[in-house]
């Protein structure tokens, strides 16, 4: 008498080792996810290294943070078209960026805060770019994007 087809592949669910690997990668990237996930609140307590320069004024023109006018408004920063803020004067470079219909994201946000010239060369393809942000967020550049998404 023939085995019918499922008998004849082997389920690797049922080997006791292929069990613990999967149970142990799992737990694993339980564990790993919260780690990796950004901060808003880390981000919110970090924005005094930027309100010399920025503000946050929400869509509806509430000020959320007091801040300088040396940069543009970052409220509702996340899903706007780069170098877009009106009157405000950008740099070559940045406003280079923007001419091409690229969106700010958490996550370019955070590369360009953490070095904004190298991020700008980059985006350019151009080594003579300049950012008229000097300056670098050395970490917590993930967590400062984190915060800026939650400001509509």
């Amino acid at each position: 008498m023939l085995a019918q087809g499922r008998d004849l592949i082997p389920n690797p669910y049922e080997d006791s080792m292929t069990k613990f690997t999967l149970a142990t990668a799992f737990g694993a990237l339980m564990l790993a996810g919260p780690a990796l996930a950004a901060d808003p609140a880390a981000g919110e307590t970090d924005f005094k290294k930027c309100k010399a320069c920025h503000a946050i004024v929400a869509s509806d023109g509430t000020e959320v943070v007091k801040g300088g006018k040396t940069g543009p408004n970052l409220g509702g920063v996340i899903g706007r078209p780069i170098a877009s803020v009106a009157d405000f004067k950008y740099g070559e470079s940045i406003l280079a960026v923007g001419a091409t219909g690229a969106v700010w994201d958490e996550a370019s946000l955070a590369a360009y805060i953490t070095d904004p010239a190298a991020w700008l060369k980059e985006q350019t393809g151009d080594s003579a770019a300049k950012s008229k942000m000097s300056f670098k967020l050395a970490s917590g550049a993930e967590d400062m994007a984190a915060y800026l998404a939650t400001i509509k």
